[in-house]
């Protein structure tokens, strides 16, 4: 069944996330309060089935506060194949676990395939901003933001980590004074490559449409735009993934190993693609756990001083 997405529905999801998250308390953030760049007139109505989103007009992000904060915030992208968001699986359900850590979670609902590119783009660059120049007022760190992705919510969070300075994703607002770079970035079973073949084609074609120009699938494609500067990173993928072949997540693992990014990777054997937190798949399922450990030795879950 298919309902609009209006803000009592957003009211709904908020409540079911509160009693997940163990009565964590939410908030809903616009992404762009002086108008969304390039906002469709007859965009119609967002639309919430089976626990996802699709269809967003208005970007927004929804704000996730623990009970014991240490500081270190996280954006979650929810996949979808840029076509909809797992709102709930690959959202609210990651930011009660990040919670139960200590991390304040932004569930980011970014624009789709009615917009395409570079709209997704400007919407995680501009939380990562707004986050970033609010976080006294969320209680995190400035340099403690990170991004976490699944699916073509991966590949949103690998640009981000790749193209945080790209012009796209600038709007001439004045927070794009503001640093979009995160400061890690976790990538679980991600679309990576936009070039032919792609790693996901569902993907491509919700971002790009017809677009297959050269010059603009090898600047979408992060294992191709890989730095120094791009931050230390996460991945987790599996070999019985169909949809996005695990070789997308071992492009950008040897990408950042040639240039020096500390990274960390988890290839498992059991697990299609979707699986988010899901139980009963072996040492699959221990993947946060995983996650965890990683945040725990670089300092991210230590309470900020």
């Amino acid at each position: 069944m298919k309902v609009p997405f209006t803000p009592f529905v957003a009211a709904v999801l908020l409540l079911a996330a509160g009693s997940v998250a163990g009565g964590a308390e939410t908030q809903i953030i616009p992404l762009w309060p002086e108008g969304v760049p390039g906002r469709l007139p007859d965009g119609g109505q967002e639309r919430l089935e089976d626990g996802r989103v699709s269809n967003v007009q208005e970007p927004t992000m929804t704000h996730f506060s623990p009970a014991s904060p240490t500081g270190t915030a996280v954006i979650v992208c929810p996949g979808g194949g840029y076509s909809r968001l797992s709102i709930i699986r690959e959202g609210q359900d990651v930011a009660a676990r990040l919670n139960a850590l200590g991390a304040s979670a932004f569930v980011l609902r970014y624009r789709l395939k009615e917009y395409g590119h570079p709209a997704p783009l400007q919407d995680v660059l501009r939380a990562v901003r707004l986050v970033r120049s609010r976080a006294s007022e969320f209680g995190v760190r400035p340099d403690r933001i990170g991004v976490l992705g699944f699916s073509a919510g991966g590949h949103l969070a690998a640009t981000a980590a790749t193209l945080f300075d790209d012009p796209e994703g600038q709007t001439g607002a004045s927070l794009d004074a503001i640093s979009a770079r995160p400061d890690f970035v976790v990538l679980v079973y991600p679309v990576i490559i936009m070039e032919d073949p792609p790693g996901h084609a569902g993907s491509r074609q919700s971002l790009l449409g017809e677009n297959r120009d050269p010059a603009l699938l090898k600047h979408l494609s992060p294992n191709l735009q890989v730095t120094a500067r791009t931050p230390p990173t996460f991945l987790v993928h599996t070999a019985e993934d169909s949809a996005v072949p695990l070789e997308n997540s071992l492009a950008f693992y040897a990408a950042l190993r040639r240039a020096g990014v500390p990274a960390e990777m988890h290839l498992y054997p059991r697990g299609g693609h979707g699986f988010g937190l899901d139980d009963g798949l072996g040492t699959t399922s221990l993947w946060f756990d995983r996650l965890q450990d990683w945040m725990a030795m670089n300092g991210w879950l230590a309470k900020a001083q």
